[in-house]
C-alpha cells in the first residue's frame, strides 16, 4: 500500500485482514490533514511461498472485502495487532452455574505528554442490562505501549450459548480520560464449554451434540468472491435453515459477516489458513504460514462459534514432481510437512488453548500416519470420498471404524464428503459418477446414515453448501464444483431437504426434485396416456400421502427420512400435493410433463419433438429453452431409436459412460460429453409431414491429454492416456439423400468442439425419418439428436 508516492506496508496472502499506520505519511494543515491520495497495489500471481499453492476452487485477484479508514485518538487500543480489535475477550470457565469472563489487550499512547486513564469493561446482557464489571487505572507515558487484564466477577446462573439459544452477552471495554472516553471496543460473548472425545463425540456444555453441517467457499455466480455482506450472512441463514449446527470454513478464513452471523445464528465454526494440498520446503512459506495463522486467530479469536483452529487441509494429497512416501526425498518431505505442523499447532495451543487444534487429511491414512500427522493436532479431520472417486460406498464406514481402532485416542471428524450433482440430470438407475440428483441423494443418504450410527464420530461437514467455481474442472458444468447441496445461486436440491427432514424438530415436508418441475418420458404402452416416473417426498414424520391432480395416489412409510412414490403423470400440468396423515403441514408442487408416445403415429398423443442424447443413461432438462433431453433407446418397430454402435467410454473405470472434458462452443457439455459410436442408423417412424431434424457431434477421442487433477483421489488413468484412435470419416444421409457427405477431423469434427447441423426433411408414404451412417474410416458417432414436427 501506498500512501502520497510512499510505501506504507506489504502483506501477504489475500484472505486475512491487515492494516498500516500512515499518520507519518500525511500532512496536516492544524488539526486536519490534507488531501492524501492510497493507493493498493495487489496480485495474485503465483507464489511458491505464499500459501494455497494449487487448490480445487478458484484463486480470485482484487480487493475483494470492506476497507475501512481508522482515526483514533493518541490514547487508543492497540491498532497494530495483526489488524485485530487489539482487544481480547475469553471465557476461562464456565459451567451452568458459574462464568469467568476476562478480557485483556493492549493500550497506545502516541501522546507526547503522560496519560492517566481509566479500562473500564462492562459485560451487558442481551437487553443491555448491566451483569458485570471491572475496572483498572493506568498512567501511560508518552509513547508507552501497556498490556492490561481485567477478570470480571463470576456470572452467576449463566444463559449458556447453544445452538438452539445461541444467546450473546457483550462486553464494553473503554479507555476513559476522567468521563470522557478515548476508544472503546465491543465483542460478542457466548458463555459455553465443549469438548472432544475420541469414543463419544463431541460434547457441548456437558451434553452430547453431533455437529452436521457444511462447508462453504465464499465466491457467488457473477460476483466472484465479493460478496455483499447480506449474501454471506444468507448462506449462513440456509445452513440454519436446514438445521446444520455446524460450518467448516473453508479453506481459508472468510468475510468476518460469516463468523458474526454464527455467533447469532447458532452456527458452531472451524476456521482453518489455505495450507492446501503441498507445501514448500522453505523458511519464507514457514514464516508466511505462521503469521496467517496468527492473523487468523487475533483477528476471529472473539467469536464465540468458533471451537477448532484448523491448519492443512489435505497436504499429502499430491507429493511434489520425483517424491515418493517410500524414497529419501520422499521421507524428508514428509518430515518437513510434520515440522510445520507441529510448528502451527503449538503457535495455535498457546494463542488460543481453550480452542481445538485440527489438521485435515484426504483417505490415505498410512500415509499420514507414516508422515506422524495423525499424532500432532487433537482432533483429526478426514476428508472421504468412497463410492465417488473410489468405486465402493461401504469403503466409508470400513474407514471410520479403522479410524476407531488404529487411532482409538483421536477425535474424529469427517471433514468432507460429496458427490457432483447436475440438477439438470436424473437417472432411473443411478450410477456413480453420472453427476444425477439421484445418485447423489443415494449417496448423502448412506454416509449420514453411517455417521449417525457411530457415536465415536464427533460430526460431519458436507462438501458443499453451494455450488462454487473452481477453473481446473471440466466435466458436465465446466469451471464448476457441484459437489453441494444448494445450486450457485443458492437453490436447494435434494439433499438439502434430506437433511433438513433429520435435522429439525418441526414437523418437515418436501417434495423433492424441486428443480425438476419440467420432466418428459414415453408412455408406458401404445395406448397409454401416462409414463411412471419416481417422486421422494423428505420428512420427518412417520407416513407420507401423496395426490396427483386431487387423485389419492396411497400412503407410504417414510425410511430414514424419505418417502418413496411411483407417479402415473400425465401430458400437461400434473400438481402434486404431499401431507402427513394427521398434521397440517403439506407441501405441494406443479409439474409439466411432455409425455412421448410410444407409438409415433398415435392418433391419441401426436407427436410433437423429441430431444435425445446419444450414449446416456439420464435426462437432461433444459428449463431455458422448456425442452427435456431424453437417453438413448434401441429402435423398435413404431416408435424410435438407434441402430447398431455402442456407447462411448473412456478407459477410466470412473464415469460409466461419456466424457468428462470441457467441449467447446456450448453451454450443454452434458449433451455432447456422451455418443453412440458404430452407429448405423437412426429411425423414427414418424406420420407424414414436415419436421426439421438437428444433428449434435463432438469428436470425444482425438483430443489431447488431460491434465490429472489432484482431486482425483482414486489414481485411475488420466483422461486422454488412451491411444489416438485410427482417423475417423464417414457419410450421413438423411432418407436416401446425403445430407453431410464428409465428416472428419479434416472438415467439422474438431476435438472437443461442439458442431450442430439442422435439416428440413419430409416424411411420407409412411417410411418416417431414416438417419443412415456410412463409414469411410474408423466409426460413426452421434452426440445428441433433435427431431421437431412443423406440420
Amino acid at each position: 500500500m501506498y500512501v502520497n508516492g510512499q510505501l506504507a506496508g506489504r502483506h501477504v496472502g489475500g484472505y486475512t485482514a491487515f492494516s498500516f499506520p500512515i499518520s507519518k505519511f500525511l500532512t496536516f494543515s492544524g488539526n486536519k490533514p490534507t488531501k492524501a491520495e492510497v493507493v493498493v497495489k495487489l496480485t495474485n500471481r503465483y507464489n511458491p511461498d505464499i500459501p494455497p499453492l494449487t487448490a480445487d476452487f478458484t484463486f480470485y485477484g482484487g480487493l475483494y472485502r470492506d476497507v475501512y479508514l481508522v482515526a483514533a485518538e493518541p490514547v487508543h487500543f492497540d491498532l497494530d495487532n495483526h489488524a485485530s480489535d487489539g482487544v481480547f475477550t475469553t471465557t476461562p470457565t464456565v459451567s451452568a452455574t458459574a462464568a469467568a469472563v476476562v478480557v485483556a489487550g493492549t493500550l497506545t499512547n502516541e501522546a507526547s505528554t503522560t496519560r492517566r486513564v481509566t479500562v473500564l469493561t462492562q459485560l451487558l446482557d442481551r437487553t443491555g442490562q448491566l451483569v458485570a464489571r471491572q475496572q483498572t487505572r493506568l498512567a501511560l507515558k508518552a509513547s508507552q505501549t501497556q498490556a492490561f487484564r481485567l477478570a470480571l466477577p463470576s456470572v452467576r446462573q449463566p444463559h449458556l450459548w447453544t445452538p438452539d439459544d445461541p444467546y450473546l452477552y457483550r462486553t464494553v471495554t473503554q479507555v476513559l480520560e476522567g468521563n470522557t472516553p478515548l476508544d472503546e471496543v465491543s465483542s460478542p460473548v457466548g458463555l459455553r464449554w465443549f469438548r472432544f472425545d475420541a469414543a463419544q463425540g463431541f460434547f457441548l456444555n456437558g451434553q452430547p451434540l453431533k455437529l452436521i453441517g457444511t462447508n462453504r467457499h465464499q465466491d457467488y455466480p457473477g460476483l466472484g468472491n465479493a460478496l455483499p455482506t447480506a449474501l454471506a450472512e444468507r448462506d449462513v441463514q440456509l445452513l440454519k435453515q436446514m438445521g446444520g449446527n455446524f460450518l467448516r470454513v473453508s479453506h481459508y478464513p472468510h468475510d468476518p459477516a460469516v463468523l458474526a452471523a454464527c455467533d447469532r445464528l447458532g452456527i458452531l465454526a472451524s476456521v482453518e489458513i489455505p495450507v492446501v494440498n503441498a507445501i514448500t520446503d522453505s523458511e519464507a512459506f514457514f514464516q508466511n504460514c505462521r503469521t496467517m495463522q496468527t492473523e487468523m486467530i487475533r483477528q476471529n479469536g472473539n467469536h464465540p462459534s468458533v471451537i477448532i483452529w484448523s491448519y492443512m487441509n489435505e497436504v499429502l494429497l499430491r507429493l511434489p514432481t520425483g517424491i515418493k512416501r517410500d524414497n529419501e526425498p520422499g521421507r524428508v518431505y514428509l518430515r518437513r510437512v510434520a515440522t510445520l505442523a507441529r510448528q502451527l499447532d503449538s503457535l495455535t495451543r498457546r494463542e488460543d488453548p481453550a480452542r481445538a487444534t485440527m489438521l485435515v487429511c484426504h483417505g490415505d491414512l498410512n500415509l499420514y500416519q507414516q508422515a506422524g500427522l495423525t499424532a500432532i493436532p487433537q482432533v483429526i479431520g478426514w476428508n472421504l470420498y468412497p463410492g465417488w472417486y473410489s468405486p465402493d460406498l461401504q469403503g466409508f464406514p470400513n474407514f471410520l471404524d479403522r479410524h476407531r481402532k488404529d487411532l482409538p485416542d483421536k477425535p474424529l471428524l469427517v471433514t468432507e464428503y460429496g458427490a457432483d450433482c447436475d440438477v439438470r440430470l436424473h437417472a432411473a438407475v443411478p450410477k456413480r459418477f453420472d453427476k444425477s440428483m439421484e445418485y447423489a441423494n443415494r449417496y448423502h443418504e448412506f454416509y449420514l446414515k453411517a455417521i449417525l450410527d457411530r457415536p465415536f464420530v464427533a460430526g460431519c461437514a458436507v462438501w458443499n453448501l453451494a455450488e462454487f467455481n473452481s477453473e481446473t474442472r471440466q466435466e458436465a458444468v465446466p469451471h464448476i464444483n457441484n459437489k453441494s447441496l444448494l445450486t450457485g445461486d443458492r437453490q436447494p436440491k435434494d439433499t438439502y431437504w434430506f437433511y433438513q427432514a433429520h435435522l429439525l424438530r418441526t414437523p418437515v415436508l418436501r417434495i423433492g426434485s424441486r428443480a425438476w418441475t419440467l420432466r418428459a418420458g414415453p408412455a408406458a404402452g401404445p395406448d397409454s396416456l401416462y409414463c411412471r416416473q419416481p417422486v421422494e417426498v423428505y420428512t420427518n414424520q412417520p407416513t407420507v400421502q401423496l395426490q396427483l391432480n386431487g387423485r389419492d395416489l396411497g400412503t407410504k412409510p417414510a425410511v430414514f427420512g424419505v418417502a418413496r412414490f411411483m407417479v402415473p403423470f400425465g401430458n400437461g400440468l400434473n400438481r402434486l400435493r404431499a401431507q402427513n396423515p394427521g398434521q397440517t403441514v403439506e407441501d405441494q408442487t406443479d409439474i409439466e410433463f411432455q409425455l412421448l408416445p410410444a407409438r409415433l403415429a398415435s392418433a391419441n398423443l401426436p407427436f410433437a419433438e423429441l430431444n435425445v442424447s446419444l450414449g446416456d443413461e439420464r435426462t437432461f432438462t433444459d428449463a431455458q429453452l422448456h425442452q427435456v433431453w431424453v437417453p438413448e433407446q434401441p429402435y423398435t418397430p413404431g416408435g424410435w431409436g438407434y441402430v447398431g454402435g455402442h456407447v462411448y467410454k473412456m478407459p477410466s473405470d470412473r464415469l460409466p459412460y461419456g466424457s468428462d472434458r470441457d467441449i467447446f462452443g456450448t453451454d450443454y457439455d452434458a449433451i455432447y460429453e456422451t455418443q453412440r459410436q458404430g452407429l448405423k442408423q437412426f429411425r423414427l417412424d414418424v406420420p407424414d409431414g414436415q419436421y426439421e431434424v438437428t444433428l449434435h457431434f463432438a469428436e470425444l477421442e482425438a483430443a489431447p491429454a488431460a491434465e490429472q487433477l489432484a482431486y482425483n483421489l482414486a489414481g485411475e488413468k488420466a483422461e486422454g492416456s488412451q491411444a489416438a484412435p485410427t482417423a475417423r470419416a464417414f457419410t450421413v444421409s438423411l432418407n436416401g439423400q446425403p445430407i453431410l457427405p464428409s465428416l472428419s477431423a479434416d472438415t467439422y469434427l474438431r476435438p472437443l468442439r461442439a458442431t450442430s447441423f439442422k435439416v428440413p426433411v419430409t416424411a411420407r408414404d409412411g417410411k418416417g425419418i431414416i438417419i443412415d451412417f456410412t463409414a469411410q474410416a474408423g466409426e460413426a458417432f452421434l452426440n445428441g439428436l433433435q427431431v421437431k414436427r412443423n406440420y
